[in-house]
């Protein structure tokens, strides 16, 4: 039977699948493999009776639904590919059910709390202040993911044009306007950007030693300027992409649009946003039709 390892090769070179897409599928794969052996099988055993007996172990081993969900599609996914190359007849993941997902509803800060924080608080005017309110700001102006932010390069940026190239899932790219203020961020960033790190460095950001950003920077940076206006449990840069999407909603956006910007593959991606937005013009309606 075709190996793993060959399939994650087929998820880079032919899927264009993420480094972080391909280590997940990476660790589901042989997670499902030593269940396999743990049972007594010396190979992954494709079974509908063997994939419901691991789906319980992950249950009871403390694995939300929706986790459960995404392990699921690893396994689809390779099964798929296995039929592909003539090493599976037929798919067993078609006899299987998924755990129920509890509807979950994404998180957003208040407009008014965003407009504080960015209007009112003083980052500072040296490079990390600059570089900090410039993560948070393009964050939320954008609704692009930590991924992307990190993986934008100083080519990336068009000042005159004003638009930010960014590079989304499975290296699709899309096209974001920024509006003048950002603009005039970006440059200042740049000129103090020369002064910390070499001509070579291609990305956008960086650290304070001139290396590039990485995950848990950006994440420490948002959550500790959201938790100055916001107590929300969740404080990640996911919940500025929320409040990106949910503000433009709430003011008339397009759900087409917004869709676009996120850079959704489909229009279910982004109809979750409309529940928050409902619930508003529920609010709304409540406190002022006189018969409401």
């Amino acid at each position: 039977m075709t190996g793993i390892d060959d399939f994650l090769v087929y998820l880079q070179a032919e899927r264009r699948y993420s480094a972080h897409t391909i280590q997940a599928y990476k660790n589901d794969l042989n997670q499902f493999r030593d269940f396999c052996t743990r049972q007594g099988s010396d190979h992954m055993e494709l079974h509908p009776k063997v994939i419901r007996a691991w789906i319980v172990s992950r249950m009871d081993g403390g694995n939300s639904p929706r986790t459960v969900h995404r392990k699921l599609t690893t396994l689809r996914t390779y099964c798929k590919y296995l039929i592909r190359m003539g090493a599976l007849a037929s798919n067993p993941m078609d006899r299987i059910l998924k755990p129920k997902l509890n509807k979950r509803v994404p998180s957003f800060v208040d407009e008014g709390n965003i407009n504080q924080l960015l209007e009112d608080y003083s980052f500072g005017e040296d490079f990390k202040g600059i570089r900090n309110r410039l993560i948070i700001d393009l964050l939320y102006q954008t609704g692009m993911r930590r991924s992307e932010l990190l993986g934008l390069h100083t080519g990336a940026v068009d000042p005159e044009g004003m638009i930010l190239k960014v590079k989304g899932k499975r290296s699709r790219e899309r096209l974001i306007p920024l509006n003048p203020e950002l603009v005039q961020q970006i440059n200042r960033y740049l000129e103090l950007r020369r002064e910390v790190t070499d001509p070579g460095q291609a990305h956008l950001f960086v650290t304070e030693k001139g290396e590039a950003a990485y995950e848990n920077m950006i994440y420490r940076i948002v959550r500790k300027y959201l938790a100055l206006v916001t107590t929300l449990e969740k404080k990640s840069p996911h919940v500025l992409r929320h409040t990106f999407a949910t503000h433009m909603l709430n003011r008339g956006a397009d759900l087409n649009a917004i869709k676009e910007l996120l850079g959704h593959a489909n229009l279910s991606a982004t109809q979750v946003y409309t529940h928050n937005t409902f619930k508003k013009l529920k609010s709304i309606y409540n406190q002022a039709h006189p018969r409401a």
